[in-house]
């Protein structure tokens, strides 16, 4: 995925109940992918390290199951990630933030294929999200007997 421009700051200081619409109207506005997100979760204190930030371990699973979503609907069933390129860790996730995971296939070969995954955070409560890391999951199809498959045309 191309690199993405810093998001647009937007006051903190709305209404309750302009929220939902003023939230969404950032969104169209934000600078991040337009694309409907392939996965969302929220941080949770179970998924911290011992310094209290969201640990690394679930990020990085959170983007491997988005990029497996991508990845099996391409390749028309089961795949199985064999690496993980490029991965950088931009700024921390919180607890509560709301992370939104977008997707994309960049590569095809015969059998594997390459997946670029950018995750997002949000506070629940704030309106402004900020992309705080991306990597390329590459996956290889496989059949049921667990070996490389061609991809479908």
């Amino acid at each position: 995925m191309k690199a993405l421009a810093a998001t647009k700051p937007v006051t903190e200081s709305v209404p309750q109940s302009q929220r939902a619409e003023t939230l969404a109207k950032a969104w169209e506005k934000a600078e991040w992918p337009h694309e409907a997100p392939v996965l969302r979760a929220i941080a949770m204190p179970s998924d911290t390290n011992p310094e209290g930030d969201i640990f690394g371990g679930w990020l990085l699973s959170q983007m491997d199951l988005a990029a497996a979503s991508i990845a099996f609907h391409r390749a028309a069933g089961r795949c199985a990630t064999i690496a993980i390129d490029g991965m950088t860790f931009i700024s921390p996730v919180f607890v509560g933030d709301e992370v939104s995971l977008f997707a994309k296939v960049v590569h095809t070969g015969r059998t594997s294929l390459k997946v670029a995954v950018e995750a997002w955070r949000r506070r629940r409560d704030g309106e402004q999200a900020h992309k705080v890391t991306e990597g390329v999951f590459t996956f290889v199809a496989i059949g049921e007997d667990r070996k490389p498959r061609p991809l479908p045309v």
